[in-house]
């Protein structure tokens, strides 16, 4: 799977987690150079709290457009330190 927005790729892996209908993806998946870190927070109750990044391309910002849960309840372990993308960031098969 791979994360597109503005016509380049955040994020690819063939070990994505797939959880409501979102795929989490690794965190060494991840383009670092496309993100930078939101002050943005929210919570779900069998998850936990998530944080969330701004994906940057091109001097172009799409704010909140990935999260990750660092800590998650135990029921959502499987998915810590993955990251989820939304907001107009195609996620796609490779």
């Amino acid at each position: 799977m791979k994360a597109v927005w503005n016509c380049s790729v955040l994020a690819e892996s063939e070990n994505t987690i797939v959880v409501e209908e979102n795929h989490y993806f690794p965190p060494d998946s991840m383009k670092a150079e496309h993100f930078t870190d939101s002050e943005t927070t929210t919570f779900r109750v069998w998850k936990g709290t998530a944080n969330y990044y701004n994906a940057v391309v091109d001097g172009e910002t799409n704010a909140d457009s990935a999260w990750v849960y660092r800590d998650p309840k135990l029921e959502a372990e499987k998915i810590r330190d993955r990251v989820a993308f939304w907001k107009g960031v195609e996620v796609r098969e490779t």
